[in-house]
């Protein structure tokens, strides 16, 4: 949120702790909710950019891949299987498997992707950026920057 609201950039975060969004709340629109129990708290909305990191609940992936505006993108980036072999997390439920970060995202147009292991700290992850393409056939073609 910093680095968006740095940029003159609106965001907002979702977090179920209040301690958490107390110190986010300086840069932009917080909202207190627990995603894993509780009601998706963005229904309906939909978001140019959507950031995730360290994170994983499948049960809202769907959800989260869905609040991706037309034109707008996607960064998502959490552990992958393998990283119980260096540290935590390390239970099953907690790790995407292979290619399901890339499955996630069929509805989507992936930019970049990668499945792998990262040095220091040690860990697995599974990266992606996607675009969700805006609809219409007279836009110029769109230019990812790489």
């Amino acid at each position: 949120m910093r680095w968006f609201a740095e940029r003159g950039l609106s965001a907002t975060g979702v977090d179920r702790s209040p301690e958490a969004l107390a110190s986010a709340s300086r840069f932009g629109r917080t909202v207190l909710a627990d995603i894993e129990d509780g009601l998706w708290p963005f229904a309906g909305q939909s978001f140019g950019v959507v950031v995730v990191t360290n994170y994983l609940w499948r049960d809202r992936l769907p959800d989260i891949v869905a609040a991706v505006a037309p034109g707008g993108v996607l960064l998502y980036e959490t552990f992958a299987a393998g990283n119980e072999s260096v540290g935590k997390p390390s239970r099953p439920d907690f790790l995407l498997q292979p290619g399901e970060l890339l499955a996630a995202c069929t509805h989507l147009r992936v930019v970049a992707y990668e499945d792998g292991f990262l040095p220091a700290p040690d860990r697995f992850v599974q990266r992606i950026a996607a675009v969700r393409e805006a609809s219409g056939a007279d836009l110029a073609p769109p230019r990812y920057p790489l």
